[in-house]
């Protein structure tokens, strides 16, 4: 599979490359993300995040690495069905087996509100004329949309594929996710998908409240905020789900490929979900 462990140590220590005005003091999901994954472009308060994570869901790790595992079989199943263009928001850093690598041949536009994960990003894209990355927030869709590495890179007259991979679960109810969807869906041509994968406490409800909390407590600008599997269903909507519909992220197609925890919980403790455009979408 595309998800390979780097030694903590390798941990970037040199804060050269860390943007004016960023309190290093402060941690990032992104960054934490990266750490979980066993990557290196993170900071001792991200890792510090990270264990204090690990203490409260010990199967932290197998979580993040199994929802990799599900961006590169929804990222395959796209190819496969034509789809070569690809926004991936909420992408943190895009390190080892990202959209770029599962995907080479196609168009890539990495989205991300984290300063230091975009410095970061752009470091690894440096050279690559068919990725980029954006700083932005992906509640403002227009803005998003707008951007001229957005539009000059991708063709929106043509398919393209929008990722949220845990990340819908930073943005609350009174933020209104399924509104802006809707405004980037209006956007989007008909044969686009959305692919999203979305934390849940459907299940070991205790220790994702105290998981949430972890969050609350490390001084993040992120909060989680939970969805039932109906709440995620009702985030694809005008969009045709892609069968099995939104299952537990280890159910979505398995491959054999990593694709399955030992712990019967880690396989649904994430829901994700791949819709597709219908053909008589409104542009």
């Amino acid at each position: 599979m595309f998800w390979f462990p780097l030694p903590l140590e390798c941990a970037v220590t040199d804060l050269d490359w860390v943007p004016d005005g960023i309190d290093i003091n402060v941690p990032s999901v992104a960054r934490t993300y990266d750490y979980l994954l066993g990557g290196a472009h993170n900071l001792a308060v991200d890792r510090r995040m990270g264990d204090e994570m690990l203490k409260v869901l010990p199967g932290a790790r197998r979580l993040v690495r199994i929802n990799r595992a599900f961006l590169r079989r929804a990222v395959t199943h796209l190819v496969d069905e034509g789809v070569d263009q690809f926004l991936d928001i909420g992408s943190g850093i895009p390190t080892v087996g990202n959209v770029h690598e599962i995907a080479p041949a196609a168009k890539v536009v990495y989205v991300d509100k984290d300063p230091v994960a975009v410095a970061h990003s752009r470091l690894i894209l440096a050279g690559n004329d068919r990725a980029t990355v954006v700083q932005a927030d992906m509640r403002e869709p227009e803005d998003v949309l707008s951007r001229p590495e957005v539009v000059g890179l991708l063709d929106f007259d043509r398919p393209i594929a929008v990722l949220m991979l845990l990340v819908l679960h930073f943005s609350p109810h009174s933020e209104d996710p399924v509104g802006y969807l809707a405004r980037y869906r209006e956007r989007l041509a008909p044969g686009s998908a959305l692919v999203i994968s979305h934390a849940t406490a459907d299940r070991r409800v205790e220790t994702m409240r105290e998981a949430a909390a972890t969050v609350r407590r490390s001084n993040s600008q992120d909060n989680l905020v939970y969805r039932t599997h109906a709440e995620v269903t009702e985030l694809f909507t005008g969009f045709d789900l892609v069968d099995p519909g939104v299952v537990g992220v280890a159910l979505w197609r398995p491959d054999g490929m990593g694709s399955i925890s030992d712990d019967p919980d880690d396989n649904t403790q994430v829901y994700v979900g791949v819709g597709r455009k219908p053909a008589g979408g409104s542009r």
